[in-house]
């Protein structure tokens, strides 16, 4: 099946917010395969009149990455209409079997446009902010191989940003509460994205490099998830607390 049809299936499993196959189990696709639909299906979008806003890293935690046999992080595009930090509100009849989990988020000062090192990360980044990933797989029972998760752009579906903090705050060894309900459901720490958050910043810059895609002023990237994915329902009310951070909230509608 040509790369254009795949990435049309899948953008349309997200706009209809309706399951669909794996992509893998007719069609064998390598990991450039992969990124190629995810860049075909984005740009579905973006002619729709959506507007490219960051990207999120995916794999983050090491022992995730022996577990799926992979040796770097996987990365998505994020776009305005993910964007749910003015609403803070999710509407299920939008998703197919979403799922929240923490993250820290950075704000780009200035164009990147190949890798950084550790002493230059203040010139790039402008703030940071505690924040929600919203994470939703178009496979049908949230199953899929690594090549699928990209192609479906690693199940990049919303974000939530906290309050915006100066970028040299700190956020090694933030410890993380994610409740639903005001139920406690996942604590987590902040080390667990690639053991610092800023590491997980300064491979999104080489990853992305690698591909031939800057990141721009103003966009958001999103270092990868402090603690599992839970599963979201109606009337469920998110609120994650980040030590000495704030807390970030997400209401979940009908």
């Amino acid at each position: 099946m040509p790369l254009k049809e795949i990435a049309k299936i899948l953008d349309n499993a997200a706009l209809e917010a309706m399951p669909t196959a794996q992509v893998s189990i007719d069609t064998p696709i390598s990991l450039e395969d992969a990124y190629t639909i995810q860049k075909f299906s984005i740009e579905r979008r973006l002619n729709r009149g959506e507007n490219l806003t960051g990207y999120k890293l995916g794999f983050t935690s090491k022992a995730k990455m022996e577990q799926m046999g992979v040796h770097e992080l996987i990365w998505g595009r994020l776009t305005d209409q993910m964007d749910l930090t003015s609403e803070k509100a999710l509407s299920l009849h939008s998703f197919i079997h979403p799922r929240v989990e923490p993250e820290i988020a950075f704000i780009v000062k200035k164009d990147i446009e190949g890798p950084i090192n550790r002493e230059e990360v203040f010139e790039y980044v402008s703030a940071i902010a505690p924040a929600l990933e919203i994470i939703d797989s178009r496979y049908k029972d949230f199953k899929f191989s690594l090549e699928d998760v990209i192609a479906d752009n690693c199940s990049s579906s919303g974000y939530v940003l906290g309050e915006l903090l100066p970028p040299d705050t700190n956020i090694s060894d933030v410890s993380i509460k994610l409740s639903i309900s005001n139920a406690l459901i996942h604590s987590g720490n902040t080390n667990a994205i690639l053991g610092d958050p800023w590491e997980s910043f300064l491979e999104a810059t080489r990853i992305t490099s690698k591909y031939g895609v800057p990141i721009l002023k103003d966009m958001v990237v999103l270092a990868g998830a402090a603690t599992p994915a839970e599963y979201l329902k109606t009337n469920d009310v998110v609120e994650c607390e980040f030590q000495g951070l704030g807390k970030v909230t997400l209401a979940v509608e009908e």
